[in-house]
């Protein structure tokens, strides 16, 4: 069982404290794995980039496993940021190439071939590639991130290429993708639609759980309400308390909606711009409207951000805009192109995962929708999409969202060995509409 962390005290310190326990149990543990649970913007990349390099330095070879090749290519920038000496191989498939970032780093080896890559301490790929791995030795450690997003049929290909592993992860995120049904498997310890660590953990209850305590990503109005709505037995806090982090216009508002939701956003951290009730297509044109308005209003009226890092404008690249379906993403692109709008990131909350940005604008899962199924209620997807930001984030929906969910109670089956998720999306759902019923603004296009 993973222990409750005290809320008092120096985040920095508790932290730190965690961090240490979890480098002991991975350097000289003798079980066969660590699990650490982080919520989001905790350091989990920072925790995989420090452990890696003190197995290193410890005279250790390892490899590393990720999900996606652009967690692979940030891992290994990482790498070379906190140590430009190390060797570190890059292995990837022969049909693609890392990020022209990562080619021109100068202790950094590319290869399709996992033998090319024996000489370097540290070796980078995503579970798809070290599936393909044969012939060669086994690495003695292995670090696994975004350890949730993997199916256990994934790990159960690479595990023999390894004898320990730390896998990290967030267990709020979405879970993993799967393309065929598998109603047959569940509830079956050999589940392969499961996560990797839930699996893992199945097959291997006593091994050492440690849990990530602090958000740095998260402010101080944004923390309670993640950490209550989504992981509420097992809290976490923000590393940087009230006022630490603001967010200002050097051009007032013009008294529209769109600008009051920006307003209370800026003073509260959270944002409702609510559009009258009605039944709607996926890519709602008014909605989508309104997302694009927000966007152009923010840009337009200069925004500038105080955190601990220092002051500096809020600059497009630094806005992303979350949505629930692709479609949706590609309407919001085309409606912020046809107001001049660049730079900003529009996508659905599956590519968003793991990403950070200072001020997000998001499109309600279930806005003008007339049922709500498993797909838009799935606590994941929520999750991702209101724990991006470090300063305020705004969400546009339709009215009438919590009677949808109460006319549409869960209706998942009942299913022996499984383990429920807590809390599920309905409940996560109406934990957050409560909260952002207290910073709404009623808009009418």
């Amino acid at each position: 069982m993973i222990a409750p962390e005290r809320e008092d005290g120096d985040p920095a310190a508790r932290a730190a404290s965690v961090t240490e326990r979890i480098l002991a149990d991975t350097l000289h543990g003798t079980r066969r794995g660590v699990v650490v649970d982080s919520p989001p913007g905790a350091g989990k990349s920072t925790l995989v980039v420090r452990a890696a390099r003190e197995l290193v330095g410890a005279g250790e070879r390892l490899m590393i496993v990720a999900q996606t090749n652009s967690q692979v290519d940030d891992l290994v920038k990482r790498l070379a940021e906190q140590d430009p000496e190390l060797a570190v191989g890059r292995l990837h498939g022969s049909d693609s190439q890392p990020d022209p970032g990562v080619a021109r780093l100068p202790a950094v080896t590319l290869s399709s071939s996992a033998g090319d890559l024996a000489q370097c301490p540290v070796v980078v790929a995503t579970a798809a590639k070290w599936a393909f791995v044969q012939d060669v030795p086994v690495w003695r450690h292995a670090i696994v991130d975004e350890a949730y997003q993997m199916r256990s049929d994934a790990l159960l290909k690479v595990a023999g290429l390894f004898e320990r592993a730390l896998f990290v992860g967030d267990p709020g995120q979405l879970d993993p993708f799967t393309v065929v049904g598998a109603e047959q498997w569940a509830g079956l310890s050999y589940d392969p639609s499961a996560s990797a660590v839930v699996t893992l953990l199945a097959h291997n209850p006593g091994l050492p759980q440690h849990r990530l305590p602090v958000s740095w990503r998260l402010p101080a109005t944004a923390a309670p309400l993640v950490s209550a709505a989504f992981y509420p037995y097992t809290p976490f806090r923000s590393g940087t308390g009230h006022g630490v982090r603001r967010l200002s216009f050097g051009v007032a508002g013009d008294g529209s909606a769109p600008d009051r939701a920006l307003d209370i956003a800026a003073e509260s951290g959270w944002g409702l711009l609510e559009l009258p009730r009605r039944r709607t297509v996926r890519t709602d044109p008014e909605a989508v409207a309104a997302v694009a308005t927000l966007v152009r209003r923010l840009l337009d009226r200069g925004g500038v951000t105080v955190s601990e890092r220092g002051t500096g404008p809020l600059t497009a690249e630094r806005v992303a805009v979350g949505t629930a379906h692709r479609d949706q993403a590609a309407a919001v692109r085309a409606a912020l192109a046809e107001r001049g709008v660049t730079g900003v990131t529009a996508d659905t909350a599956n590519r968003l995962q793991g990403r950070e940005y200072d001020v997000t604008v998001v499109l309600h899962p279930l806005s003008g929708r007339s049922d709500a199924t498993a797909f838009h209620l799935e606590t994941g997807r929520l999750c991702v999409l209101t724990s991006r930001h470090r300063h305020a984030c705004v969400v546009v929906s339709r009215a009438g969202v919590a009677e949808l969910l109460d006319e549409h109670p869960s209706t998942e089956p009942v299913q022996l060995g499984v383990t429920v998720r807590f809390p599920d999306g309905w409940e996560a759902n109406h934990a957050v509409l409560a909260h952002l019923a207290e910073h709404r603004v009623r808009y009418r296009p």
